[in-house]
């Protein structure tokens, strides 16, 4: 799992408690590969392209156009969860991106919001709220499964910086750009981070991490949060 993108250190556990029955719903799941390489590049006349499967499919681009990752998909039990061996630094791209377009939590896949808006964590020391831009490739969380997110999350802490946030809006995406090399159609741009929605590289990109950027928000410790959201009206 990754958290709120910064220029400043990240904190990291040294264990991940992998034998937890509890795996959150984003991680990427053991046989759960990428898929073939059948990408391509279409003209759009003036120098630009448009890349797209050979295959393609419409649940192969999210709301704003944007083409993601293919990812395979394990077996579910009988709640619809994922199942097989937790892959913990990864999350499973469009588990991922359907939590964060629909904001639900990470862990259960079930409503994140709270009648004070949503939860995002973050690592002690990875962000500074004070900066003009916050952005976060992590799902938001639900009450019951804060301190789960945080016990199992190898970029967090058991005591994670909460942001409970009223705006959380769709910025971007983290990915990667293709062009023609050599004669063929490969990564020829690496963002260093996210990329906003609209830019010039979106129509030749391929996104694997969908991004909010957090915009009205209050910080809060795990004991401040849960005596916050008993108080809510």
């Amino acid at each position: 799992m990754t958290t709120i993108r910064t220029t400043l250190p990240r904190t990291r556990k040294t264990t991940v408690h992998s034998d937890s029955r509890v795996i959150p719903f984003v991680i990427q799941r053991e046989g759960e590969e990428a898929a073939p390489d059948n990408l391509r590049l279409t003209p759009l006349g003036g120098g630009r392209y448009r890349l797209r499967y050979a295959d393609e499919d419409p649940r192969d681009r999210d709301l704003r156009g944007v083409l993601w990752a293919r990812c395979g998909f394990g077996p579910v039990d009988d709640r619809g969860q994922p199942t097989g061996r937790p892959q913990w630094r990864l999350m499973h791209p469009l588990r991922q991106r359907g939590c964060m377009q629909m904001l639900r939590c990470q862990v259960c896949a079930g409503p994140a919001r709270t009648p004070l808006g949503w939860i995002f964590l973050a690592g002690p020391n990875t962000v500074d709220p004070n900066n003009e831009l916050v952005f976060t490739n992590q799902p938001p969380v639900c009450p019951e499964h804060v301190r789960t997110a945080a016990q199992l999350c190898p970029h967090l802490t058991a005591e994670p910086v909460v942001f409970l946030a009223l705006s959380a809006p769709l910025y971007g995406v983290i990915g990667v750009g293709y062009g023609v090399r050599d004669g063929k159609v490969q990564v020829v741009e690496r963002p260093a981070g996210p990329v906003p929605y609209g830019h010039p590289l979106m129509p030749t990109a391929l996104a694997s991490q969908m991004v909010r950027r957090l915009g009205v928000f209050r910080l809060f410790t795990l004991g401040e949060l849960f005596t916050a959201l008993e108080h809510a009206p």
